[in-house]
C-alpha cells in the first residue's frame, strides 16, 4: 500500500484490518483488542448510523420509503435487503448514503485515539477505496475452500451458496495485493495468537518511528 500523503495522514497511526467472508477477522481484532489496541469496527458504526434518531435513518426513509420500518421505527434489513438486491441502482443509493457518514465517524474516533496505534475493521477495505489514509494493510487471509467450510458449517448454507457470497466480494488474490501484512488463519489458536503478538510488536515500534 503507497504511503499516505502528509495532507491525508491520520493524526494516530492507523492500521486497516481486512478479510474476505469467513476469514476470521473478528478472532483476529479481538485479540489486537486483547492487547489495549482501540478497535474500531465499520460494521458496527454501519448498524449505530440506522438506529432509530439518527439523521442517517431519516435520509434511508426518505429514499426507500417508510416501509423500511417496522412498527417501533426500526430498519427492516431484511426489507431494505430485498430492496437493494433487486436493483443495482438502489445499492448504489443506499451506499451513498451510508458510505460517506460510516467514514466521517471512523474519522472522528481515530482522532480521538490516546493509544500508539488503533486498528479499524473494513470488511469490504477493497470495494470501498476511500481509506488510502490508513498507514498499512492487515489481511487477515484463508484459502477458499476454507472459507467455504467455514460458511457452510456457520452459516447452514450449500456450498454453491457459499460460493456465491465469495463471489460477491473481491477476490482473494485483490485483497493480498492491497496488504502490507498477512495473517494466515486457517491454522490453530496458538499460531494465530503468536502472529497477532508479533504484529502488535511490530506496529508499536512503527507507531513511535
Amino acid at each position: 500500500m503507497a504511503e499516505p500523503s502528509a495532507s491525508q495522514r491520520s493524526p494516530v497511526f492507523t492500521v486497516g484490518l481486512t478479510g474476505g467472508i469467513a476469514s476470521g477477522k473478528s478472532a483476529v481484532s479481538d485479540r489486537f483488542g486483547a492487547l489495549g489496541v482501540p478497535i474500531i469496527d465499520t460494521d458496527l458504526i454501519a448498524r449505530e448510523v440506522v438506529e432509530p434518531g439518527h439523521p442517517v435513518l431519516g435520509e434511508v426513509v426518505a429514499a426507500f420509503g417508510p416501509e423500511v420500518l417496522d412498527d417501533e421505527g426500526r430498519l427492516q434489513r431484511r426489507k431494505l435487503r430485498e430492496i437493494i438486491f433487486s436493483d443495482p441502482e438502489k445499492q448504489d443509493l443506499l451506499e451513498g448514503i451510508l458510505h460517506p457518514a460510516i467514514r466521517a465517524i471512523v474519522r472522528q474516533r481515530v482522532a480521538e485515539v490516546v493509544a500508539p496505534y488503533c486498528m479499524v475493521v473494513i470488511p469490504l477495505l477493497v470495494e470501498s477505496g476511500h481509506f488510502d489514509w490508513l498507514n498499512r494493510v492487515l489481511v487477515v487471509d484463508v484459502p477458499t475452500e476454507v472459507q467455504i467450510e467455514r460458511l457452510v458449517q456457520r452459516d447452514d448454507v450449500t456450498p454453491e451458496q457459499a460460493q456465491d457470497a465469495l463471489s460477491a466480494q473481491a477476490s482473494r488474490g485483490e485483497r493480498l495485493s492491497i496488504a502490507d501484512d498477512v495473517i494466515d488463519n486457517s491454522g490453530d489458536i496458538a499460531g494465530l495468537d503468536g502472529e497477532v503478538r508479533r504484529l502488535h510488536a511490530a506496529y508499536l515500534e512503527l507507531a513511535e518511528g
